[in-house]
């Protein structure tokens, strides 16, 4: 796969807030595994961290949602890609997911979306195949390829690194590829002809 020009800056984000969450332990193995590229330029963003009301999106935002939006919002809109770190909660993802999600629209617009999921057998794939549909209305392209751990918190030793790391770094490896050539795609395509939704 030939190199971008210039690393794809990628924002990583943690969607779970809950207390006692994994989310952490899977998103640091995560980013140690794209650390490991010169191709990225790695912004994690852990929701936990974003205090956005669960009221729902306002315009204009109330004053105080506008000094968390102004932290939030531009290193969301400066990413020319994402990754998703979720949980599988009830067959679905995280409401403090969506919600950050939907208080913002057209940062989302023309760039990719990789996903990193856990939990239970199912490893977090329902949570994904809904999370695909979300950013499709947002006109996302999802990148096919996922890194998914069946089992979440059993799939880590208590040092918190995979069990049986190779077929997850092979998985981190096959999405992020996919991931940089739909970036670098939609970058010169965005740069050459705006995206209009």
């Amino acid at each position: 796969m030939t190199m971008p020009d210039t690393p794809i800056p990628v924002a990583v984000i943690i969607g779970s807030s809950r207390n006692g969450r994994f989310g952490p332990t899977v998103a640091q193995w995560f980013v140690g595994e794209a650390r490991q590229r010169d191709d990225l330029a790695l912004d994690v963003i852990d929701l936990a961290d974003v205090p956005l009301s669960m009221a729902g999106p306002t315009r204009p935002p109330a004053p105080e949602m506008a000094q968390v939006l102004d932290t939030v919002s531009p290193r969301i809109d400066r990413a020319d890609a994402y990754v998703v770190v979720t949980p599988e909660y009830n067959h679905s993802f995280p409401a403090v997911l969506k919600n950050a999600i939907d208080w913002h629209l057209s940062q989302w617009r023309a760039k990719p979306v990789g996903f990193v999921s856990y939990g239970g057998i199912a490893g977090g794939l329902r949570a994904v195949e809904q999370l695909r549909q979300v950013f499709a209305e947002l006109h996302a392209v999802t990148i096919r390829d996922t890194v998914s751990f069946h089992g979440g918190v059993q799939s880590f030793d208590p040092q918190g690194r995979p069990k049986e790391p190779q077929g997850c770094s092979a998985a981190a490896k096959t999405m992020l590829d996919q991931l940089v050539w739909w970036a670098t795609a939609l970058r010169e395509a965005r740069a050459k002809r705006p995206y209009h939704a």
